[in-house]
């Protein structure tokens, strides 16, 4: 009966992601059903997911592991039932964005400008500046490492800056509680955000945003660094540290990736560029800061690479 569910598998496919350079797949499938994607979890249970890409990087060497997109109908529908929205973990994170401010409600539009599919933006909690995805979600739906359907509610989930606790499993559905409103607010609120996304980001440069997650840094630290009073660890902008420890327009050693000089937190590539260049850029930003503010970068940027004991930057 699983050969009847099983997928057709590519060979050596390119993995595409925002930074518009990296590796191949040994095997990539489009699984067109729940069941579908159960049979490529019995060849392979330690699958990765590709979501938009955006917040992915692929080392030059490629992965073994089977790689599933899920970009076929079963996994990209949306649908709306009043406040509660039904969507795919393949679907569109920005399209979903404007749809929910187009219908009046609420409660996604702080994320626009980040580019995403819907399952990737629940296991990694995207948000920013404006508020993250974890604030909207009711419900997520998948399957374990060995095919078992799982449903958690929100208050399963454990989500925090940038985590949920969600990487076991394979996501195939979000159920979201948006908050009726009426739509022109939300339309400049959306314009707002984007505005300022540009304003302040390199948004016409291959990049994958941020790839250093902001830290949390002690009371003295942070009083320094942001020149006020601070009666706890607090959390500061991994974009400040990289900027004073003068990483703005550091270049890779084999060329083909620079940091950007608009955000200290982006790394842009131009053509030639390799995934080493990043990793190798990514180590030096990352060690100026350790050396000038004794503070060690987590990285946002998801690195899949074909030895995963390999030291990550």
């Amino acid at each position: 009966m699983l050969a009847l569910h099983a997928p057709q598998i590519e060979r050596n496919a390119p993995i595409p992601t925002w930074f518009a350079i990296g590796g191949a797949a040994d095997r990539l499938a489009r699984p067109a059903s729940p069941d579908e994607l159960r049979a490529c979890l019995d060849l392979d249970p330690d699958l990765r997911v590709l979501g938009d890409g955006a917040n992915l990087l692929v080392d030059d060497d490629g992965i073994p592991n089977l790689v599933v997109a899920l970009n076929q109908p079963a996994f990209t529908s949306v649908t709306f039932d009043g406040s509660r929205v039904h969507a795919g973990a393949g679907a569109n994170l920005p399209k979903l964005i404007l749809e929910s401010v187009r219908r009046g409600l609420a409660g996604l539009e702080g994320l626009g400008g980040i580019p995403a599919s819907v399952g990737g933006a629940a296991i990694m909690n995207a948000g920013g500046t404006f508020g993250q995805f974890a604030d909207a979600v009711h419900a997520v739906h998948g399957f374990d490492r060995a095919g078992r359907p799982v449903s958690l509610a929100r208050n399963d989930i454990p989500f925090d800056y940038r985590r949920s606790g969600l990487n076991h499993l394979v996501l195939t559905a979000v159920e979201l509680a948006l908050n009726p409103a009426d739509p022109a607010p939300l339309r400049d609120r959306l314009k707002d955000v984007m505005a300022y996304k540009k304003r302040t980001q390199p948004m016409g440069e291959p990049s994958a945003g941020c790839v250093f997650k902001n830290p949390t840094v002690d009371p003295d630290l942070a009083e320094r660094l942001e020149h006020k009073p601070a009666d706890g660890p607090r959390r500061v902008s991994a974009g400040m540290l990289l900027d004073r420890a003068g990483c703005k327009g550091l270049r890779a050693e084999g060329g083909g990736a620079r940091i950007s000089d608009f955000h200290a937190n982006f790394v842009v590539t131009e053509p030639g560029a390799r995934a080493r260049d990043v990793i190798d850029l990514m180590r030096r930003a990352r060690q100026r800061v350790l050396d000038a503010f004794g503070v060690s970068l987590e990285p946002e940027v998801v690195i899949w690479r074909r030895n995963p004991t390999e030291h990550l930057p």
